[in-house]
Formats: structure tokens, sequence, C-alpha cells
């Protein structure tokens, strides 16, 4: 067994493009070496900011030997006379064996000829040195480049390869690259020592090229960037900021991590924290210092309470230019700061809602006006959701999160939205987003505090963008989760009535993650909101309102509805929920208009279901409910009727199971027609102790036929059933629950 090394040096790659290629390439070799019949062990890949290396330990050293069997021309045509005629020679000739080695079998067509033919294994360097090109070929990226005069595509230009079976240098070309580009066992050490470093055998790649400064395995690279991080914040006394796309970021732009620590101006500490940290980690890639004991204010103007005047970087040079390289930093971090500051002092002598006004010279999208023309959507959106949850003047109390909505909201917290919805634009012509996109609604709430509004009016502007995307924050305040619902709603709205739908990978306007965003915060507030209602009222506005897109209100309304049961049907799958759970609480057998009545009673439903089959008692209330339904299927009742009187007729009824069973109905209608917290507890519970009852029903000593010759009685007992079977489906369509 042998240990195969291939190096693909390039000039320096996106930081994104290893994360994407080693993945790749890890595919492609694992299934290559397999099709070449190549046995081999644990393959490794790893990157730097100039190369990509892929390792395979345990290589066989040649191609086990392919025997394998053709079937030829039939006997008959094969052999005269026991001689081979031109078929046999043929088809011998085409299997590289001699007409003698054809062997004769019966086959259930009649005698046919076959041939055996081995193919002896070729050397793993040969295979090796043809697949190596076409490995390079098939890797995938964004803005792949040519250069030179080559036809060769790749991230970056390519400029050195290593391929080594062993210590075995393999012959490999790459066609189309400029200058011409053969493998070699020569790699390249750190760029700023501009050394070639010679890799005597595949295994010592590692060692080699640590002793040329560069930590070429990503995750020992990556483990030691963390390291050095949480050391430098600890010895600080700080926290630092450092989210995973950042971290990932630093550990592929580098080749030797050097911790710098670097200051930031004492007087940029008045600039709002969200501004610093934003600056230092998307535009310059630092780590910010919060302080661990500080409880960050999200609308505070000044990061003086917790920030540290500190950042740290990850350098990529030699201890000796350490200094060096902190002073520039601190030069690019000093000139980016400096603009911020300008831009917040240019934004704060303009009021806010002169901001407001200036929206109208914004185009939102085309047939859908400008970005006032959307914010005057949003405030109606604001209106409708007020009164679709219901405000409660004289109660005094705000909703507070999970309250049952049936309190209503109360007047302070709608006047506080309302004015919120009326404000939550204006950043969007400020300087500061101007330059800063990611700061959207932060730096609005911050601004409005400042002149003087109401702090859950600006927690609400910058709340309403809540949740960014999965696993985000959910507004805090309910103000702020009203305008982020009416913010979700008029996108719905709008962008489905210009004609424009999420498809496959293509999302532009993020309609999925609003319909996401949409049902969470109603989940997270416990409010009951009907969006079967709301949707119809407010497509119908919709067409009012822009006549120019020809809005069919009641289909919108039917689109926009099935769109959120699929995104509630994601939500739930995602929360862990089984699938088969999910479908029966809110898939397609449900009716559209059930599922969004309430979205947070289908969770709910499916969330009961998930605890009744992990404590083994699921399969009990099914066992019951798909008997019954599936003779209920004979019968003509339909899905909507849950209660027995003037639909069961106990004159007819010729058994005592019959008389049980209509008590269990009785027992069941109050409880399927009830709105208590707990009806679906109980529910269930009084379906899982009716089992003894169907079970007489069927199969006891008063069992009755249900598909009785008297066509009366027949349709009294099937009644019976289908009015089960309905009752159940209060909780779920079981049918499509499995077993």
């Amino acid at each position: 067994m042998s240990t195969f090394l291939l190096e693909i040096g390039t000039e320096e790659l996106p930081a994104d493009f290893a994360r994407l290629a080693l993945p790749q390439l890890e595919t492609l070799v694992g299934r290559d070496l397999l099709a070449a019949r190549l046995q081999y062990g644990a393959i490794a890949v790893t990157s730097t900011p100039r190369r990509l290396a892929i390792s395979v330990a345990g290589l066989a050293l040649a191609q086990s030997d392919l025997v394998e069997e053709r079937k030829g021309p039939p006997a008959g045509q094969a052999f005269k006379d026991g001689v081979p005629t031109q078929a046999a020679i043929g088809f011998s000739s085409r299997c590289g064996i001699a007409p003698e080695a054809l062997e004769v079998r019966e086959t259930a067509k009649g005698p046919f000829v076959f041939a055996t033919v081995q193919e002896p294994g070729r050397p793993t360097a040969s295979v090796l040195a043809e697949l190596i090109p076409s490995w390079i070929g098939a890797l995938q990226g964004r803005r792949f480049m040519r250069w030179g005069e080559g036809e060769s595509r790749f991230s970056r230009p390519v400029r050195w390869l290593v391929a080594l079976l062993d210590a075995e240098l393999l012959a490999v070309e790459l066609q189309g690259c400029d200058p011409p580009l053969r493998a070699d066992r020569y790699s390249r050490g750190h760029r700023l020592q501009s050394q070639t470093v010679e890799i005597p055998h595949a295994e010592a790649y590692a060692d080699c090229l640590a002793a040329a400064g560069v930590q070429v395995n990503r995750s020992q690279r990556a483990q030691l960037i963390r390291q050095q991080v949480e050391s430098a914040a600890a010895a600080l006394g700080a926290r630092p900021d450092l989210p995973e796309q950042l971290f990932d970021e630093l550990t592929d732009l580098v080749e030797a991590p050097l911790l710098i620590e670097g200051a930031v101006a004492d007087a940029y500490l008045d600039l709002p924290a969200e501004v610093l940290s934003t600056v230092m980690r998307s535009h310059q890639r630092y780590v910010p210092l919060y302080r661990a004991d500080a409880l960050q204010d999200p609308l505070a103007l000044a990061a003086r309470g917790s920030l540290l005047p500190r950042f740290l970087c990850i350098g990529n040079g030699l201890a000796a230019a350490t200094d060096t390289v902190r002073r520039g930093n601190e030069r690019v971090l000093k000139a980016r700061l400096a603009d911020a500051q300008f831009f917040i002092n240019a934004d704060r002598a303009v009021p806010s809602i002169d901001r407001r006004d200036q929206l109208a010279r914004v185009s939102f999208a085309e047939g859908l006006g400008s970005l006032l023309n959307r914010v005057e959507r949003m405030e109606w959106c604001t209106d409708a959701l007020l009164e679709q949850l219901g405000t409660d003047s004289a109660m005094g109390t705000s909703s507070a999160k999970g309250s049952d909505s049936a309190m209503g909201i109360d007047t302070a917290t709608a006047d506080q939205a309302r004015r919120a919805a009326h404000l939550c634009k204006h950043d969007l012509v400020s300087q500061m987003v101007g330059e800063f996109p990611e700061l959207q609604g932060v730096i609005g709430g911050k601004y409005l505090l400042a002149e003087g509004e109401g702090r859950q009016v600006a927690l609400a502007v910058l709340e309403h963008y809540l949740p960014k995307g999965a696993g985000d924050a959910l507004p805090g305040s309910p103000a702020g989760a009203l305008v982020a619902l009416a913010e979700r709603l008029e996108l719905l709205l709008s962008i489905y009535a210009k004609g424009e739908r999420p498809s496959g990978s293509s999302d532009p306007y993020a309609l999925r993650r609003a319909g996401n965003g949409l049902l969470q915060i109603l989940w997270d507030r416990g409010w009951t909101l009907n969006l079967d209602s709301l949707l119809l009222r407010a497509t119908s506005h919709w067409a009012s309102l822009l006549p120019e897109l020809q809005v069919d209100a009641a289909s919108l309304a039917r689109e926009l509805g099935e769109f959120l049961r699929q995104r509630l049907l994601s939500l739930l799958e995602e929360q862990g929920l089984d699938a088969d759970l999910v479908q029966a609480v809110a898939g397609e057998t449900v009716a559209l208009e059930r599922v969004l009545r309430d979205p947070a009673d289908a969770r709910q439903r499916a969330e009961l279901l998930a605890q009744l089959r992990a404590n083994g008692e699921l399969a009990t209330v099914q066992a019951v409910v798909t008997r019954a339904a599936r003779l209920a299927e004979k019968g003509d009742l339909g899905l909507d009727q849950i209660s027995p009187s003037q639909l069961v007729q106990p004159e007819l009824f010729e058994q005592p199971s019959e008389q049980a069973m209509l008590e269990v109905l009785q027992q069941l209608e109050p409880i399927a027609k009830g709105s208590s917290s707990d009806r679906y507890q109980l529910l269930t519970e009084r379906l899982a102790s009716s089992a003894p009852t169907l079970a007489a029903f069927f199969d006891g000593d008063h069992s009755v036929m249900v598909m009785a010759d008297n066509l009366e009685i027949r349709r009294n007992r099937l009644n019976l059933l289908a009015l089960l079977r309905n009752q159940a489906a209060v909780l779920a369509d079981f049918s499509r629950i499995s077993g």
C-alpha cells in the first residue's frame, strides 16, 4: 500500500473557494478511485490561500484484475461442424482471446458462446496520471478565470503542481496552461519567503511545509486561530465578536496565523458599537472586543460602555513585521471610522421624518412604486393586523410575549407600532446605511431615540427586520413584532401581486425567509391570527391599490395561503418533527382554511402527536381511528360533520355495542367543538380509551355487521364510524400517519 499526494498550487484564492472546492475534490477522487478498481484507505483534504491538497493513504499499487464474462452469438452461428465461423472469430477477436477459448453454455434461449475476458490491472501511477487533470478540470466555483494565452480555467491561475505516489513523481501535465505546467515534487513555502520546498515523499508533505512557515492543515490552523483569539481576549477581560463566517474566512486567508493586537482611537468610542464592529468585522476582517461584563443596549449611540478600544487581527506575515502590520491596520481602521463619523454627523443634521419623505425618490420594485409607497402599504398592514388581533384600551396592559391574543393589543402598543411603521424605513436613504447596508434598522432606531422618539418606537424600528435568517433572534417587543409582521406581509403581497415567485434556489426577494419569519413571530408571541381572512382582505385591498397589475384577489389569496402552508410544513420538519405527523396536521389533505385560521394550532397538534409517538401512545389512538375510517369511506357522510344528533338514529340499533359507540361520540363531541387549551390532549385520551368500545363493535359478543343488508341500518352504522373519524380529524388526518 502507498500514499498519494496531490497539491494544486495557485495564486491567492478567494477565501470561500476552499470550502466549496475541498468537498468536491474529495468526492471526485473517492468516486474515480473506486471506478478505477483501486483500493484505498483514508482520504484527507486541506487548503491554504495558495493551495488545495489531497492525500490518500493505503492506496493499492495497481488496479485489481478485471474478470468479465461476455455473451456472444448463438452456438449454431458460431460453429459449423465444430469449426469456428466468421461470427465466432470476430467475437473472440473483439474479446482478445483465441476462438478455441470460447465456451458453449445453455441459456433460456438455447446454447450461446461465452468468452471469459481477463484484463490485468494497470499500475496505480499510470491511472492517477490520467485522472488528475480531470479532477482539476471538474472543480466548480464562482468567478473562474483564464490566464496568459492558455484556455485552462480555474478560480485563480495554477502555478505549480505536486503529484507523488510515495516518493515517485507522477507524469502529469495540465493542458491549456500558460506557461505549460507539469507536475513536480517542488511546492512553495510562505509567500513572503519566496522559497521552493522539495517534497521527497508524500507522507512528508505537512512537515516539509511547516519547516517553510506554512501550516497546511486547515483544521489545525483553525484551532490555532481560535486559541490565539480566546487567549488574547481573556487576558483583556473581553468577549471576542467572532462569528463563524468571519472565523472561516480568517482560516482561509492565512497560511501562518499570527495574532496582532491593535488600538482604536478613544474618540471613535462615541460612535455606535455596531458601527465599529461592522467596520472591523465586515470591512477589515478584524475581531472586535466587547467588555465581558457589559450589557449592550441595542439603541445606545456610543460604544464607550460596551466595546474595548482594542481589536485583534490575524496576520499572514512574519513576526518581525508585526509592528508594521499593526500600524497599517490602525491607520486603515482610523480612516474607515472617520468616514463613519462624518456620515453620522451628516445624517443627524436631517430629521428622520424628512428622510421618510425622501423615500418617494427611491424605487422599490417595478410596478410597486417607491419605498414611500411601500411604507404606506406597511402602515395599512399594521392597522389590519391590529384589527385582526384586537386592541383593548380598557385593559391598559401590554400584550406580553406568550400572552393569549384574545386579550388584545393595548392602546399604547398599538400607537407605538403605528408610529414605528410610519418611520421604519427612513434610514434607507441615510448616508450610514448607504455605506453600511447591514446596519439598516439599527441606525434607524438609534437616530429616532436620539431625536426624542419613544424608546419602544425606536426599538420596534430596529426589531422589524428580525429575524434576518434561520436561527436569528426574533423581535423582543410587541410593537417590533407587529411591524415585523407587517413588513413581511407587505413583501409577500406585493411581490406575488407583480407575478414573481420563488423557484428552486432562486428567491431574489427572500420570500421564503419572509414567510418563515411571519410564522415564527406568531409562534413566538403566542398570537392567534386568522391568516385566511387577513389574506382575503389584504389581496382585495392590493387589487384596488395596484390596478395596473390586474390582481385576481381570490386567486392571489389562495396562492399565498398555499405558500404559507408550505413554509409551515418546512418549519415543523426543521424543528425535528416527523414528516408524516407534519403532513397529518397541515398537509394537502387538511383544509387550507383550517391551517391558516391559526398557524400556532397546527404546531401544537404536531408536537402533541410527536409526544404521543415518543411515549408509545400514538399507535393505540391510530388503530382506533384508522379502523373506523377505513369502513367510513364506504358511506357518504361529509368530513365536516362531528355531531351525532340527527345523523345517528338509536331506534335502528340492534346491539348494545352500537349504543356504546354513540355514547363515545357524544362524549367526544364537546371536546372536538371546544376551544380549551387542553382539548387535543383530552381528545387523544378519550380516543385511546374508546379502543375497547370499537373492538366490541367489530369483534365482541355483541358485534355488528356494518355492511348490513338493511340500507338504513347500514347507513346508521357507517355514520357512527364516520363521525368518529371526523371527530379525530379535529386533531389530525390519521390516514397520513405511518405505522
